[in-house]
């Protein structure tokens, strides 16, 4: 053997000891070396590695896929998001059970580094696979150690403060004297001792109702959530709890044979809360009368054990020391307190009587001021709705010839000028009319469902108009405001009306803001102010920053014919239509004020619960749309005058047209002609038959027949609560030309 063989024999001799002294290493530390080639999914590892696994070094194959049978399924997930994890990181490391031939599972752990190609990414891994299955067996036992610790912990927990809620609510008993707090603080130690959803006290009222109980005292539960339910003392189940006979506790009440039993459900009442177990304790007084029950309750079956009934056992007899010893000192304390009231009374009667008597002499003088004015308003409102019918029969005729005269006269004429003058005039008196049956509440109104956000919105550019350059104005919309119900067209007057008043209060300029709210007014407000109902108002709330009112100008504020502006530039009914349009659509108004800090009107309308309708506002017709062939028109008016001038304008329109003057005729001109096709009537008629009464009768002869109201002002005929009656077409006077030519079409074409 030359040197050259010997050595090479020698290296290798040296190399198979290194190996061998390696391979003990890795058996004795438990680890063996592996490398993994991603992209091929093949890799080397030693022999170790194997037995870690489970296979045989000899007939184990380079492929890792073949090896991934012997790991469990859940933990091969692990093993490649571990992989992921190594190629974004460099850092590899997992642990997993493998199983082996003879049915052991063993615990690995893998630790290595992804090394990278040259475009940086991972080509394979190399690192450690070892054994870590006494480190989780020992990881176990310490979990179930502290789990085991834990438990022990918290039932201590437990137990240390069911005495302390004992030692609190014991004290809490004793020192208390009142029987309503008595009751809830024995219900409260008793719902968080046993772990109810709920409980309930019920008491026996005694003398009041021998046998009887009431809902007492609550917890865990709102009281609205068991007000409607009958009290459970007479049933089959809890009877002998209230007969202080028996403590009833259940796993399951549905599973109890006396459960539906009894009327009127017969189990559980429909909407009340789910429960399963029960717990019912009487409370028995030292004298061995049942002072009530105690019930508690909870969705889940099982929850009350025998130890829970005894904690609650003993609560309730001394909760029964603690009502016993309460009611007595609150009935002695009721009776001192009565005896200390009457002579309290019979002092303040010897000491005040001449004070008493004069506060009552002023209180029946206000009584009777406030009755005098009520029918003095009452009598205004009588006198003023006659004088509205009268001059609105007057108007009519006056406005309806002048527009004739205007219509007829040729453009340029010299008597135009004079006509429209007297038309602009008479214009003006019937506004100042329709003020005045706004503020007796005579004005027929046609409410509807309206948004008054879209109403303010709609308005602002009008408003804004109307103030004037000089003064700025703001709209504060709430969010989600409710409907009501009320005139839209009349509110928009008002608005005018105020914003207009407004604006003479800031002579210098200033700032108008209109805002919105959803309110309540409750019964105290309501207590302090006249004819307000309590409920949901929507509120328009008007703001100016001008000179303010003084408090006795506020308290004659709404007086019809008062006002501050000189002579000439107010009629003083402003204000007073306000008040009586909001009277009239159930509302209420308030004025909030003060010299030199401004004004602010308050509206509140009832909240109506549907949603408003949208509505195109559409254009002033100015044409007037002729009659069809064959159609004919009964015109039933009592004042001679307004008759001539309204059969002049039917038949001007186009219209056949016969007339009388009051029922009787009307319905004898409908027997000599049927070819009438229109009732057209006054609501007030003379002769015992108003204008509903004939319209009702002459549809009943003949079916079919069209009717069209006209009226000065608000009739009970047409018009109830101040509204007009649904699906009834009326007209107001004055009524010009062109709206009684679209009135009339309107009507032939529904």
């Amino acid at each position: 053997m030359d040197d050259t063989e010997y050595r090479r024999d020698h290296i290798e001799q040296r190399l198979r000891r290194i190996e061998e002294r390696f391979r003990l290493a890795q058996v004795a530390s438990g680890i063996g070396w592996f490398e993994w080639d991603l992209s091929t999914d093949e890799w080397e590892w030693t022999p170790y590695i194997a037995e870690l696994f489970g296979l045989n070094p000899d007939e184990a194959r380079p492929c890792f896929a073949d090896w991934e049978h012997a790991i469990f399924p859940d933990d091969a997930l692990k093993l490649h998001a571990a992989v992921d994890i190594a190629e974004e990181t460099g850092a590899y490391y997992t642990e997993f059970r493998v199983k082996h031939g003879d049915g052991s599972v063993h615990w690995i752990a893998g630790k290595g580094q992804a090394t990278q190609d040259e475009n940086g990414k991972a080509r394979w891994i190399g690192g450690v696979y070892y054994e870590i299955s006494e480190r989780k067996h020992l990881e176990a036992r310490l979990l179930a150690s502290n789990e085991m610790l834990e438990a022990r912990v918290v039932h201590e927990r437990a137990e240390v403060h069911t005495l302390e809620t004992l030692i609190r609510t014991g004290a809490a008993l004793n020192a208390e004297l009142s029987p309503e707090r008595v009751v809830q603080t024995l219900t409260d130690a008793a719902v968080d001792l046993t772990g109810a959803q709920y409980g309930a006290f019920f008491l026996n009222q005694g003398d009041k109702r021998p046998d009887k109980y009431e809902l007492y005292a609550l917890s865990g539960a709102p009281r609205e959530a068991f007000a409607k339910f009958p009290v459970p003392s007479e049933t089959a189940i809890f009877g002998p709890t209230f007969r202080g006979e028996a403590i009833i506790r259940s796993d399951d009440i549905t599973a109890d044979p006396r459960y539906g039993l009894s009327p009127p459900h017969y189990g559980i009442p429909p909407g009340h809360p789910p429960v399963r177990s029960y717990l019912a304790v009487p409370v028995t007084s030292r004298a061995g009368r049942v002072l009530g029950g105690l019930i508690f309750g909870h969705a889940d079956p099982a929850v009350f054990t025998e130890r829970v009934a005894r904690i609650v056992t003993g609560i309730a007899a001394q909760a029964a020391i603690a009502i016993d010893n309460a009611q007595l000192y609150d009935a002695a304390q009721r009776e001192l307190a009565a005896r200390r009231q009457a002579e309290t009374e019979l002092q303040a009667v010897n000491d005040q009587l001449e004070e008493r008597v004069a506060d009552e002499v002023k209180h029946r003088q206000q009584t009777e001021d406030r009755l005098r004015q009520a029918q003095k308003m009452e009598t205004i409102g009588q006198l003023t709705g006659g004088v509205a019918h009268d001059f609105n029969n007057l108007l009519t005729v006056i406005l309806g010839n002048l527009e004739t005269i205007e219509r007829r006269l040729t453009s340029g004429h010299e008597f135009q000028p004079m006509v429209s003058a007297a038309l602009g005039s008479a214009w003006r008196a019937a506004q100042l009319t329709e003020r005045l049956l706004a503020f007796a509440r005579r004005q027929p109104l046609m409410p509807e469902i309206v948004s008054l956000n879209r109403l303010v919105a709609g308005m602002s550019d009008l408003l804004r108009r109307a103030l004037g350059e000089s003064v700025g104005m703001e709209t504060v919309l709430a969010a989600g405001l409710w409907n009501s119900f009320v005139d839209a067209n009349q509110l928009e007057n008002v608005l005018i009306n105020l914003a207009v008043n407004a604006r003479d209060a800031m002579e210098d300029g200033g700032k108008l803001t209109i805002e919105t709210a959803n309110c309540y007014l409750d019964e105290g407000y309501c207590a302090l102010n006249v004819d307000v109902e309590p409920g949901q108002y929507v509120g328009v709330f008007v703001t100016d920053t001008g000179t303010g009112m003084s408090p006795e100008v506020i308290e004659k504020a709404f007086e019809p014919f008062f006002t501050t502006k000189e002579v000439g530039h107010g009629t003083g009914l402003g204000l007073s239509q306000v008040y009586g349009f909001i009277k009239q659509s159930s509302g209420h108004v308030k004025i909030y004020s003060g010299i030199g800090e401004g004004t602010t009107v308050k509206l509140y309308f009832p909240r109506h619960r549907m949603d408003a309708e949208t509505v195109e506002p559409q254009l002033e017709e100015k044409s007037s749309p002729p009659a069809r062939a064959g159609e004919t028109v009964l015109v039933v008016e009592d004042d001679p005058g307004v008759r001539v001038y309204t059969e002049e304008v039917v038949r001007e329109l186009g219209y056949e047209v016969f007339a009388a003057s009051n029922g009787a005729e009307a319905l004898r001109q409908l027997e000599r002609h049927p070819e009438v096709r229109l009732l057209f009537t006054d609501v007030g008629l003379p002769g015992g038959m108003n204008g509903r009464q004939l319209a009702d009768e002459a549809v009943a002869r003949q079916p079919g027949l069209k009717v069209l109201f006209t009226t000065g002002y608000a009739r009970n005929a047409i018009v109830h609560h101040g509204r007009v009656d649904p699906g009834v077409e009326v007209v107001f006077k004055p009524f010009t030309h062109v709206a009684l030519a679209h009135k009339f079409r309107r009507v032939f074409d529904s």
